[in-house]
């Protein structure tokens, strides 16, 4: 949890956990993995990573197979 703010995690915790962007971010939160690497990852902003850890929008079903690769990747 070195890279990651408390804000950041103590948001992540309160968000909805059946929303699959705090479900990725409880993942890399554990695992220490940038939000740099997600947003590269899957070809988005790091914005947008950010928002979806908090529970602020949601990943578009587009990048499904995307994610799925990711999390191979970082089991």
């Amino acid at each position: 949890m070195i890279g990651y703010s408390q804000q950041l995690v103590k948001a992540n915790k309160k968000a909805d956990q059946k929303l699959l962007g705090v479900q990725l971010g409880r993942h890399c939160i554990k695992k220490d993995i940038p939000v740099a690497y997600v947003a590269q990852s899957l070809g988005v902003s790091r914005t947008a990573v950010y928002a979806w850890f908090k529970g602020e929008s949601e990943i578009s079903l587009k990048l499904l197979p995307a994610l799925k690769e990711f999390y191979k990747k970082t089991a």
